[in-house]
């Protein structure tokens, strides 16, 4: 049996540490003991931007902020649907996992980090969204284990209800928040609508329709905020 190799460790911005673990081509980014990312478990993450690309991908200049980076499946995925006039922003919090996809991960990234559509953001998606009113088309989220906040305590706060207004602020009018989580959530689902987003719920498998089933819901701002009706 092919061995754990463990590659790198890094430190979480407020507290936490992640690990990159290698056996042959398989990757995986450990929080602790509870493993984040699997790099033959990606059919979630391409779901996530496969879906906001068919509400928005289509659109002219269409601007895409994904948070964080992950392994890449989710940006390359979006890269494939979007257009030549589309520019994505990737927050990432944590520098190492930028430095892990250009070097062991290297094959994994398959260059989406060098599209010139592409923004690296070395820093919290939370500070990218609360700095942008009504710029994006669509807002990706991939941050921790999902609204059930594990490797850093300050990702709950994306998915309370302030940081839910502040999403939906920096969309567009008819922009879609989408959020990746690894169980369901009705509490946090409830704190969609109340936000003022129309919410679809959508089940995700981990490997091309089999492995474990993850969720992704799909918020859609409306096209005209009722406060901008007279």
């Amino acid at each position: 049996m092919i061995p754990w190799v463990h590659l790198d460790a890094a430190k979480v911005p407020g507290g936490g540490e992640l690990k990159l673990m290698r056996r042959g081509g398989e990757f995986w980014i450990m929080a602790g003991n509870i493993a984040l990312m699997n790099s033959r478990m990606s059919g979630s993450e391409i779901a996530l931007a496969e879906l906001a690309c068919e509400r928005v991908g289509a659109r002219k200049d269409c601007r895409m902020l994904i948070g964080g980076y992950g392994m890449g499946f989710t940006l390359r995925a979006a890269l494939g649907r979007l257009r030549k006039d589309a520019r994505v922003t990737v927050a990432e919090l944590v520098p190492a996992i930028v430095a892990w996809a250009r070097g062991p991960m290297a094959e994994l990234t398959a260059g989406g980090l060098d599209d010139p559509r592409v923004t690296v953001l070395d820093g919290d998606v939370g500070a990218a969204i609360a700095a942008a009113r009504q710029h994006f088309d669509a807002i990706l989220l991939d941050v921790d284990n999902g609204p059930d906040a594990l490797s850093r305590d300050a990702n709950a706060g994306l998915y309370g209800v302030a940081g839910l207004k502040a999403a939906r602020a920096a969309l567009k009018p008819g922009g879609v928040l989408a959020v990746w989580s690894a169980a369901p959530d009705a509490q946090f689902k409830r704190r969609l609508g109340h936000a003022g987003f129309a919410v679809e719920e959508v089940t995700a498998r981990a490997h091309k329709g089999r492995g474990g089933r993850y969720v992704i819901w799909l918020a859609t701002k409306p096209a005209r905020d009722a406060s901008q009706r007279r």
